[in-house]
């Protein structure tokens, strides 16, 4: 069966391949035929051919203007407006493990042609397989405690070199994935460089390094970082530059490894991570590189990698970039690095960064949106495209409410949401949309009663049909309204779950009295509303109730049953009305909300081209530039 992911997979590493330079048609029609071609055949090929050569043309246009390579190092290839991503992390779990271990796990011959697949497997199949797995500490500790991690020099230098522009003197550094060598320029003078490997002998020989130990950067604890006690007593915002080299090609949770170094760099600091292609370490490592890495080629290496800073922490990276620095006349060797060596030339080398921006505590009121963005960064389970469609209406809903202390409480309750939206991806994404999704999600928020516990988290199950429904409560209520629309059951949803696992004996009994006093309410309506429609009908009642009955203190069940029976239909049709105005007031709020952010988008497109013209004018008409020889400005001189 394709998967969703497998799909999006499958696209997002084609945009990679083909947005890069360096692709050539898959088939030259013109350049094979051995034959004059008729006219008819001119009239049906021509047109293919010269489609072909515009879209390879296209191809190879560069992705970083001049104007980004100013002020940058030499070698940019990508530059931070070219990336495209797909909405939701792209990536299966096999895609981030050896590849003999997940070869390990597949049937074999035999028990494809006896028909044995089927045939659960023993404990003893089970151990063999675990067994088999790479222990990846003992791996690097042991097995290659003595394998030098070497470039040839031409390769280092390149890398060399990239650090240079960057990195200065005073900064403090750790570095990723660290051993023998950290190719640091030579007169660089650090106040502190903190190694983190697998391997404490190669790092011992490392006299770059002020202060090192040993982490296995593969051990995690799920969407949220690199577990080790060492690296979180580093603190936070602590570095000014983190350097991974050729380390990216064996991570098996790259999203944690890259979430942490966003904890650990300062604002404003930057993640360098320099690799090379993957035969680099052909015969040498390659027993612990990823699936991922060995299948894939030097341009889908880079989208990969831009992946894991925007798919760990989204908008909290910026200035994301991506730099070909090759030395001359490297080359892609299916020998690796003997072969490199051999032949007296550089591998394939590149790098991929970005810089950490300073995440917002509190609520701008001027751009509330901004800030609840950025408030969800790194909130774990709660996929890119969900924190887009929340910030928006976690916006609207911050404007409307009155008090700081409601205004508070949403704030607060943003950390709710990861355990909101685990029960929300189980939905069936077409009957139940990610927009109304984010609506529920938002409603369950902005209630100061929901604080995600268990029992809420339970009724919230039992609501969407997750689980079996109470025969007491979740059971009427479910049958009960079975004809209103499905916003107006998510907006039900969002008054109902919040009132759950209070420890409150009045809230329990106000619970009680909603679930008993649907059917008598419904009565009332329709004997006075004989034309309203059944979902109308519902819509009213459950409103009603909603306000008088589920809140402890506002009305008894008799007092409630005098209101409604003292209302005409006029008045029953004119809290429907209001009722109903909500929601189109709500969509026309959020229409105009993203139409003055695409506004704004555009306003600033056009502000970055414009600027971006002015430098290219300037660029061709400036009549002095800085020498590097000399140390000084000179004289251009003008051509004729």
């Amino acid at each position: 069966m394709v998967t969703y992911k497998s799909v999006a997979l499958a696209a997002f590493l084609t945009i990679a391949a083909t947005s890069c330079n360096g692709f050539s048609p898959m088939v030259n029609i013109a350049g094979q035929r051995a034959v004059t071609p008729s006219s008819t055949e001119l009239f049906i090929i021509g047109p293919f051919i010269k489609k072909m050569r515009a879209e390879q043309a296209k191809k190879n246009m560069p992705m970083a203007s001049d104007a980004e390579r100013d002020g940058e190092a030499p070698g940019l290839r990508v530059g931070t407006n070219a990336w495209k991503w797909p909405p939701i992390w792209p990536y299966g779990t096999d895609e981030f493990i050896p590849t003999e271990d997940i070869a390990s796990n597949a049937p074999n011959m035999a028990s494809m042609l006896t028909g044995s697949m089927g045939q659960p497997p023993t404990p003893e199949d089970i151990a063999q397989k675990e067994e088999a797995k790479l222990d990846i500490m003992e791996y690097w500790g042991e097995e290659k405690a003595s394998v030098l991690t070497e470039i040839s020099d031409d390769s280092a230098k390149m890398v060399t070199d990239h650090y240079g522009f960057y990195l200065k003197d005073g900064m403090d550094v750790l570095e990723l994935g660290a051993a023998e060598e950290s190719y640091l320029p030579e007169n660089l003078k650090l106040a502190s460089h903190i190694g983190v490997g697998g391997n404490q002998a190669l790092m011992d020989k490392n006299s770059a390094l002020t202060e090192s130990f040993v982490v296995n950067l593969n051990d995690v604890v799920p969407e949220n970082g690199i577990k080790s006690d060492e690296l979180r007593a580093l603190g936070t915002n602590k570095f000014d530059v983190i350097l991974m080299a050729n380390t990216i090609d064996f991570l098996t949770n790259p999203r944690e490894v890259f979430r942490s170094a966003w904890y650990l760099l300062k604002p404003g600091g930057t993640m360098i991570v320099p690799f090379s292609n993957k035969e680099a370490y052909s015969g040498k490592f390659d027993r612990a590189q990823t699936k991922m890495w060995r299948e894939r080629n030097d341009d889908q290496h880079m989208w990969i990698c831009g992946s894991f800073f925007q798919f760990s922490a989204g908008d909290g990276w910026e200035g994301l970039k991506g730099f070909d620095i090759s030395p001359e006349g490297a080359g892609g060797s299916d020998e690796g690095i003997k072969g490199a060596f051999a032949q007296k030339k550089g591998l394939n080398m590149f790098a991929v960064q970005a810089t950490k921006v300073e995440q917002e505590i509190s609520i701008d009121e001027a751009d509330p949106e901004k800030s609840f963005s950025s408030i969800m960064w790194l909130l774990p389970t709660v996929q890119e495209r969900d924190k887009q469609l929340l910030a928006p209406r976690l916006a609207r809903t911050f404007n409307i409410l009155s008090t700081e202390e409601e205004k508070d409480s949403l704030i607060e309750n943003v950390d709710t949401l990861p355990g909101v939206y685990e029960v929300l991806i189980k939905m069936d994404q077409f009957a139940f949309t990610f927009s109304m999704q984010a609506q529920l999600a938002t409603d369950l928020v902005t209630n100061k009663s929901f604080d995600g516990n268990d029992e809420q988290m339970l009724a919230l199950r039992m609501g969407l049909g997750l689980r079996t429904p109470s025969e007491t409560f979740w059971e009427p209520v479910g049958q009960l309204t079975m004809d209103m629309d499905p916003e107006s059951k998510v907006n039900l949803l969002a008054h109902l779950v919040p009132r759950f696992g209070s420890g409150s004996n009045e809230q329990d009994a106000a619970l009680e009295a909603f679930v008993s006093g649907l059917t008598p309410t419904f009565d009332v309506l329709r004997s006075k509303c004989t034309d309203m429609a059944a979902s109308d009908i519902q819509l009213l009642g459950t409103e009603l109730l909603a306000a008088e009955i589920l809140v402890p203190g506002r009305s008894t069940r008799e007092e409630f049953a005098l209101w409604v029976g003292s209302l005409d239909v006029s008045e029953l049709e004119a809290i429907l009305k209001r009722r109903k105005s909500y929601k189109e007031e709500a969509l026309g709020e959020m229409k105009q909300m993203q139409d003055d952010r695409q506004a704004d988008a555009e306003r600033r497109e056009a502000l970055l081209k414009k600027m971006q013209e002015q430098q290219d004018k300037a660029r061709r008409e400036r009549s002095m530039a800085f020498n590097p020889e000399t140390g000084k400005m000179q004289e251009l001189e003008k051509k004729d």
